[in-house]
């Protein structure tokens, strides 16, 4: 315990910079999806393995520095994260990319309203995902399918032959801008959804003319 405590005194501001890293990956967590246990295990992961590159790279320096220089712990940090970021190729989670069988829409109130909703909408809630070539890179595949697999939980628009849970918040969702969210066109991403005043008002009106999508 007091080898330990030496070297977290030797090296305060590692010790700082993994604190403020820890509740920069809780927040971090929110904003883009991913579990906590996931994040502070990339976090961890990324530690650690910085962590051993700086003793691996220091190994050879006598006497061995009480403090790490500043810019071997920075490259020891950039090759830390290669490491992490290749690794995490290896995860299978988020590459199943499959699209299920279309088993039933709703009864749209006009083709324009499909039109409209599938631009900005069937992405996250439809079995008809695009999957750009990113979705295959992590940990942005594990963010981008936990938004699939949460927004077809809610309200999946291609098997309406089964009850969904959500379906009748649709037109209040449109109506508060919460669907598409903010972030799906952050950035001229997904231009497609991204409607004008016109669209939007047309299909404010098709879902509220549409069974099931309002209360």
């Amino acid at each position: 315990m007091q080898r330990w405590m030496e070297i977290v005194r030797a090296n305060r501001s590692a010790t700082v910079a993994a604190a403020i890293g820890t509740l920069l990956g809780l927040a971090g967590s929110v904003i883009i999806g991913l579990p906590p246990p996931i994040m502070l295990g990339l976090l961890m992961a990324f530690g650690l393995a910085t962590w051993g590159i700086y003793r691996w790279r220091s190994r050879s320096l006598e006497p061995r520095p009480t403090r790490a220089p500043g810019g071997t712990l920075a490259s020891s940090a950039l090759a830390a994260l290669v490491v992490v970021f290749l690794a995490a190729q290896a995860v299978p989670y988020g590459r199943d990319h499959s699209n299920g069988p279309i088993t039933g829409e709703p009864e749209w109130a006009t083709p324009k309203t499909r039109e409209l909703m599938k631009r900005a909408c069937f992405d996250c809630h439809s079995n008809e995902v695009e999957w750009p070539w990113y979705t295959n890179v992590a940990p942005l595949s594990w963010t981008l399918w936990k938004h699939v697999e949460d927004g077809r939980d809610q309200v999946n628009y291609s098997e309406f032959d089964r009850p969904q849970r959500e379906a009748e918040e649709s037109l209040e969702e449109v109506k508060k801008g919460s669907m598409p969210p903010p972030y799906y066109t952050f950035g001229g991403l997904h231009s497609d959804a991204r409607l004008s005043a016109d669209e939007l008002a047309a299909l404010i009106d098709g879902l509220a003319n549409t069974p099931g999508l309002s209360e």
